[in-house]
């Protein structure tokens, strides 16, 4: 029986981003490991009946001698589990892991790259020599006996393949993680003043105060319309939202803060509009989810996020860091009804025509299969 091992940098990723595939995995056959740090989710990973390991990862730690430890850390796992392939899901693990397979000679390493960082999308002195650092690791990370390295946007892909990472045949392009359309249903709108939701973490990256301020515009305006926002800062990120922020927020009133939610669907389903304002992505997944329960989206023309709607047809697009484009944008919906409603039955089909989960797993399972053959 072939080991699969997948490392992941969070064990919530894993269960929201990768469970499916590992359990389809199973069922063909596979002996599934799964590695994650500590976290209340890893109980649910080993009810699912995965074999589990705890590795010691800090997602956006900077201090050497940890990021040593975690090298010897992988080390002994990789030794200790002997996996015939290797998954490697989000940044470090991806360099992290790429670098330990390529030691050891795992047979064949399969890297999702599900977005590339902020460290792509600023633009300082010190983030060009760290995006140069890095493209350096992702290099010698891709020398591998076999390796497959899935992309959920082309921008991405074509980033690294101008780095020299890796050839054009060792790449596959997989639009986002998929979605259950089981889970989340067309439904029509519901009654009343327009919602717009965002779900999404807490980070600057996603977007988060040009929403705020695109609904301070629209209130400036009259435009009868609620925003909602969905999720919590995430403190292991330089990019999250500060507590006196949200707290200044609470008091302002001028959008609805509801924390983290697992019941996004819901959401959505009394929502109108849903909206994403980030400043990059890999391909995110609430506007597919957005797009499966029937709701327009307004998002901006960045990688990633333009890769997640039909523009003109599912959704809109805004420049990015432009409040007042996104807030004219989210006008326009908010104002025809019509457009919305047609927009929103064109995401549902057009979710179901790429962002099916059954369709991913697919395509995850023939890259499996695919490294057994050249083996």
């Amino acid at each position: 029986m072939k080991k699969l091992l997948f490392l992941v940098n969070s064990a919530d990723f894993f269960l929201s981003h990768r469970s499916a595939v590992a359990v389809a995995a199973r069922e063909a056959g596979y002996e599934v490991h799964v590695a994650t740090p500590d976290s209340k989710s890893v109980q649910r990973i080993q009810e699912l009946g995965f074999q589990y390991h705890l590795i010691n990862i800090d997602r956006s730690g900077q201090n050497p001698l940890r990021e040593i430890l975690t090298l010897v850390d992988l080390f002994l796992l990789f030794r200790r589990t002997s996996p015939d392939i290797v998954h490697l899901v989000t940044i470090k693990p991806v360099l992290y892991g790429g670098l330990i397979a390529r030691f050891l000679r795992v047979r064949c390493v399969v890297a999702a790259v599900s977005g590339l960082g902020t460290v792509f999308t600023a633009n300082s002195f010190l983030a060009r020599l760290r995006k140069g650092f890095i493209s350096f690791l992702y290099r010698h990370a891709f020398r591998q006996n076999k390796l497959v390295v899935i992309f959920q946007n082309p921008d991405d892909r074509q980033l690294l393949l101008d780095s020299g990472a890796l050839v054009f045949e060792q790449s596959r392009l997989i639009r986002g993680s998929g979605v259950d359309l089981e889970s989340y249903r067309y439904l029509p709108e519901s009654d009343g003043v327009p919602v717009v939701v965002m779900a999404a973490r807490l980070l600057r990256d996603k977007g988060v105060y040009e929403f705020l301020e695109a609904a301070r515009i629209l209130r400036s305006r009259n435009v009868k319309v609620r925003f909602k926002l969905i999720g919590a800062p995430d403190l292991e990120n330089p990019s999250s939202v500060k507590s006196q922020h949200i707290e200044r927020w609470k008091e302002e009133g001028i959008v609805e803060l509801l924390g983290f939610s697992d019941q996004v669907a819901q959401h959505y389903a009394d929502g109108h509009i849903v909206c994403l304002p980030s400043y990059r992505e890999g391909l995110p997944r609430g506007l597919i989810e957005a797009a499966a329960c029937g709701r327009p989206v307004v998002t901006t023309d960045v990688p990633g996020c333009r890769d997640a709607i039909i523009p003109g047809q599912t959704g809109l697009l805004v420049p990015v860091m432009n409040a007042a484009a996104l807030a004219d944008a989210i006008q326009s919906l908010v104002e025809s009804p019509a457009l919305r409603q047609k927009m929103g039955v064109a995401g549902r089909a057009f979710a179901e025509s790429e962002f099916s989960i059954q369709n991913v797993i697919s395509q995850h399972l023939d890259i499996y299969h695919e490294s057994e053959i050249v083996q």
